[in-house]
C-alpha cells in the first residue's frame, strides 16, 4: 500500500482514465493522498498568436475543474495543473513532491515507441519511485 500516489491524467479522447483512478483507490493507504496531475504542453509562439488572449487562462481553469471533479471521486485526492513537456514535467513534479507510486497509462505503442508510449517510457526509466503502467 502507498501513502502518496501520483496519477498523471491525459484528457485525450482515446484515453480511459477509469482504470488508473480505480487502481489509485485500491493501492492508497487509509489517510494516504492521491494527486491527479495534468501537464499542459507549451503552445508554440507562432500558434498562440492566433488564439484568443485569455485562451490559456480559460483552458487551465477548465482543466482544473475537470481534475477537481475526478479528485472528488477519491478520498484525499487533489488535482494539479502544470505546464511543460509531459514526461519531464511529471518527473520534475515527482522529484519535488516525492510520491511513493506513479500510476501512468500508456497507449498501444507503434514501432517508434517499441514497448511503451514515449511519456510512460520516460517516466518508467527515470522515476525515483515505483511506477505502475496501465494499458
Amino acid at each position: 500500500m502507498y501513502h502518496k500516489i501520483l496519477v498523471p491524467i491525459s484528457f485525450d479522447p482515446d484515453r480511459d482514465i477509469t482504470g488508473a483512478l480505480k487502481l489509485a483507490k485500491i493501492l492508497c493507504t487509509a489517510g494516504g493522498a492521491v494527486t491527479l496531475l495534468h501537464v499542459v504542453e507549451h503552445i508554440p509562439a507562432y500558434a498562440i498568436s492566433y488564439m484568443p488572449l485569455d485562451y490559456l487562462a480559460q483552458a487551465r481553469e477548465a482543466l482544473q475543474v475537470e481534475l477537481d471533479t475526478l479528485a472528488a471521486t477519491l478520498p484525499h485526492a487533489i488535482g494539479v495543473v502544470i505546464e511543460g513537456h509531459s514526461g519531464r514535467s511529471i518527473l520534475d513534479w515527482a522529484e519535488t513532491n516525492s510520491p511513493d507510486l506513479i500510476i501512468i497509462a500508456s497507449h498501444r505503442p507503434g514501432m517508434q515507441d517499441l514497448l511503451l508510449g514515449s511519456t510512460a517510457s520516460q517516466v518508467v526509466r527515470h522515476a525515483a519511485c515505483a511506477v505502475h503502467v496501465l494499458r
